[in-house]
């Protein structure tokens, strides 16, 4: 299977299945000499695994990390670093049923059609699992980034009809509300609101926002490399992510010049802006201001209402699915977005290493 890697130099490869023994990440390109340990990884992980609140899957796995490789002493030796999650908590009699089902609003039939032959416990490859791996290198990510001052921050923005009040914005509750809101009134609308879905025995989507700050002017590569591209891949491969905007976004459409261009000022001789309606990239090049990104994400497809499908023999059938599922993808993804907005823009700041001779000189010419 081809597509399982990501980035240029600091590039990540993920494997596993849901239902298999294990998942993971091999990170190339890190550098040497990041202090690292499995609790700085285990952190990550810990704000996406299931089980931990009352709209998530019931399916308990402690999604343990183990570092595998490329730590020695514990710090970073410029060698690949292997990490690797084991699954303890597969049920997949949960998905005998529908083995020769093609499920609604999953990849189960296009797996089939590309190689005629899928894992349909859980979706295999195409499950929300698979964001292990990208959680675990987005955690390394972080780090480095931190070093550098720059820090992500994503929080879920709205889940259905109900969206956060940014008046109200309380990050701590970003990681103690259920929903990963960053407003706690908006937070009891939307358990409400799930409360009902799940009576229904449906689903619901919504939208993560992802503000990235500290990342200097300078970042990114025209024509086809621009920043906002990358991002919006890296965003993109989630698999339940239907759409992305940087900035005003969709908004900007429907805007004036005058209204969504901004303003260049300066101040005491450091440049700015007056307002960021292009949420920190322009010309595909990162301008200073905070990058903002939303990412909107689909309902959760596995519901436990009867849906009309297809069979293996092209026969029309109804299936009821059975399983562990969340009623909202949404708290659980926020992590997924932050790690591959990280995994983006380092290697961005590692590619820019080569924009100018400067660069080159002032290290090696000492």
């Amino acid at each position: 299977m081809a597509g399982s890697a990501f980035g240029t130099l600091f590039k990540i490869n993920t494997w596993g299945e849901s239902h298999g023994k294990a998942l993971g990440v091999v990170i190339d390109g890190c550098p040497a000499g990041l202090p690292l340990c499995e609790e700085d990884i285990q952190i990550y992980l810990d704000r996406r695994k299931p089980g931990q609140t009352s709209i998530a899957t019931p399916r308990k796995e402690s999604d343990s990390v183990e570092i595998l490789s490329g730590v020695f002493e514990g710090t970073t030796t410029g060698t690949p670093v292997s990490l690797m999650v084991r699954n303890t908590s597969q049920k997949s009699s949960d998905y005998s049923e529908i083995a020769a089902c093609y499920r609604p609003g999953h990849a189960d039939y296009c797996y089939d059609a590309k190689y005629g032959f899928r894992d349909y416990r859980g979706g295999g490859r195409s499950s929300g699992r698979e964001t292990i791996g990208r959680v675990a290198a987005g955690a390394v990510a972080s780090k480095i980034l931190n070093t550098m001052g720059i820090t992500l921050s994503a929080y879920t923005k709205s889940i259905g009809p109900v969206s956060a009040d940014m008046s109200r914005f309380d990050p701590e509750a970003i990681r103690t509300t259920p929903t990963c809101m960053p407003d706690r009134i908006a937070d009891g609308k939307a358990m409400e609101y799930l409360k009902e879905c799940m009576m229904q025995k449906d689903s619901c989507g919504g939208v993560i926002e992802c503000v990235i700050e500290g990342v200097p002017a300078g970042i990114g590569d025209p024509v086809f490399d621009k920043l906002d591209a990358e991002l919006a891949k890296a965003i993109m491969s989630v698999g339940a992510v239907k759409a992305v905007e940087i900035g005003d976004g969709i908004c900007a459409s429907q805007a004036r010049g005058t209204q969504n261009n901004d303003s260049f000022v300066s101040r005491e001789g450091i440049v700015s802006k007056k307002t960021n309606h292009a949420g920190g990239i322009l010309g595909g090049i990162s301008d200073g201001s905070p990058i903002i990104l939303r990412a909107h994400v689909k309902p959760t497809p596995s519901v436990f209402s009867p849906q009309e499908t297809i069979n293996t023999r092209n026969e029309n059938v109804t299936i009821a699915i059975k399983g562990r599922h969340d009623p909202v993808i949404v708290p659980r993804a926020v992590v997924v977005v932050e790690s591959m907005a990280a995994i983006t823009i380092l290697d961005a700041c590692m590619r820019n290493m080569t924009a100018r001779l400067s660069y080159l000189t002032d290290f090696y010419c000492k």
